[in-house]
């Protein structure tokens, strides 16, 4: 029988160019280049995603050179801040048996254990992520692997981000990726828009400088040099706007924009064209960050219900890593999630003054409900002689009257009542049948006025 393989447990070391450390036992060094920013353009953004995206010999640090960047964006980073706030502002738990494990939820509330939520959300951005995990005493700690040293596809771990060989994933302890291998991300779609929006936010920098500013003309006496340099010197201490100095005699002609207002217009639009991409992009919608000028409250509503659709994408990615990829890892760390799962707390976002109309009907229905509902729901703290309590309020209670039993009607009039005689069943139709034409009768006589008498109603007049 072949030998198994024995799994080597390594760990990343992270370091520079400068005093780098030489390896360690256990450890394994990777040497970090810092971002290459600015000056990027539509080429380079195609070059980074054809690198990517080769079959046989990816490369993303181009391309991961470009994310870096781009999210200096101010729009882009704060709806990806909004996407991830559904993830980061509700609380996760463990519930085994339909209880919850606070040894466990201990580690959910630590700080740990958000950031680590916020790196595992930025692989929706990103496309994929790479975890190591350890033991930090009580805690549990974590790295995330530089993504430019990390192959997902062949699974190995890159010494240099230029390099096409590295350590295989199975020499690593607790090592985790997370994500499609082939997966570019969100990012790869919203660098697009934010390039175009730079190149036309610098040239809207440069129309406003240039005619932003108003024109300060100058001219001088074409013999006199010192009224030229005076009125040159003057001009300039002026300020920085656009500045024409000549002789007298000379002329220039300016030729510049009809309308200036149009062409700055022109820009803004652009600009404002590539923020809705992006929102949309993120969050499908654009009026949950924006107020546009068609915007109506049905509209915000439906653009808000697609948001929660993506957000409740988003948790459930969250769930699957936590109750299917980092079970092991978990086990391995000492954390025991066997038989149980994790799952989102999801606050019940409701106005509870209109809340308490509909419980209270429900309640007075007659539907059985919780006292610990009404306790948690409404923010109420529960008494601690609670039981005593409740004991003593149903002692003061008097028990409710019952109403009393209405008799049926029986047939048969009270002549028959007081004789006691018994009809056969001809005679009780006969009966109901004289009963029935009496009451016809008598209602249609108060249906009919009565006709004009002696004493009453109008006399005739002929």
């Amino acid at each position: 029988m072949a030998n198994k393989k024995k799994k080597k447990y390594n760990k990343v070391a992270v370091q520079g160019n400068i005093g780098r450390q030489p390896d360690t036992a256990g450890t394994k060094t990777i040497i970090v280049t810092q971002p290459h920013r600015g000056n990027i353009d539509i080429g380079d953004y195609l070059k980074a995603v054809k690198a990517a995206e080769n079959v046989d010999f990816p490369s993303w640090a181009k391309l991961y050179d470009i994310y870096d960047d781009i999210l200096t964006d101010g729009h882009l980073s704060a709806v990806i801040q909004k996407r991830k706030s559904s993830i980061l502002n509700t609380q996760i738990e463990f519930k085994r048996n339909g209880k919850v494990d606070e040894a466990i939820g201990e580690q959910l509330r630590s700080p740990w254990f958000q950031n680590f939520l916020s790196d595992l959300a930025d692989t929706i951005q990103w496309g994929t992520s790479t975890f190591q995990f350890f033991r930090a005493g009580k805690w549990i700690g974590y790295d995330l692997i530089p993504r430019k040293h990390v192959n997902p596809v062949k699974r190995i771990i890159l010494k240099r981000q230029t390099d096409i060989t590295g350590d295989s994933f199975d020499e690593y302890a607790d090592l985790v990726t997370i994500g499609n291998p082939r997966s570019l991300g969100i990012l790869a779609k919203a660098a697009l828009y934010v390039i175009y929006k730079r190149n036309a936010t610098a040239d809207w920098a440069q129309f406003i400088e240039l005619y932003g500013h108003p024109l300060k003309e100058g001219i001088y006496d074409g013999w006199d040099e010192e009224a030229r340099t005076k009125m040159t010197d003057d001009l300039y201490n002026m300020g920085g706007s656009a500045v024409i100095l000549h002789p007298k005699g000379t002329e220039i002609k300016i030729h510049d924009a009809g309308s200036k207002s149009a062409s700055s217009d022109l820009y803004k639009s652009f600009v404002q064209y590539c923020n809705d991409e992006l929102s949309k992009l993120e969050l499908g919608n654009t009026l949950t960050t924006e107020a546009g000028d068609t915007g109506t409250q049905a509209l915000g509503t439906v653009h808000q219900k697609v948001e929660d659709k993506i957000e409740k994408a988003d948790r459930q990615m969250i769930l699957n890593v936590l109750n299917y990829e980092l079970t092991d890892v978990f086990t391995n760390l000492g954390m025991n999630t066997a038989g149980g799962e994790f799952s989102f707390v999801v606050p019940q976002d409701k106005d509870l003054s209109a809340r308490i109309i509909i419980d209270m009907q429900l309640k007075n229905s007659g539907l059985p409900m919780s006292d610990d509902y009404f306790y948690e729901t409404y923010g109420i703290e529960k008494p601690k002689n609670y039981e005593e309590l409740k004991k003593t309020k149903a002692a003061l209670t008097p028990d409710p009257v019952k109403p009393e039993e209405k008799k049926e009607p029986e047939d048969g009039t009270e002549e028959d009542k007081e004789t006691g005689t018994d009809d056969s069943p001809e005679e009780m139709v006969d009966k109901k049948k004289d009963k029935f034409w009496k009451n016809f009768f008598s209602g249609l006589s108060g249906f009919f006025p009565d006709a004009p008498g002696k004493g009453k109603g109008a006399g005739l007049e002929f």
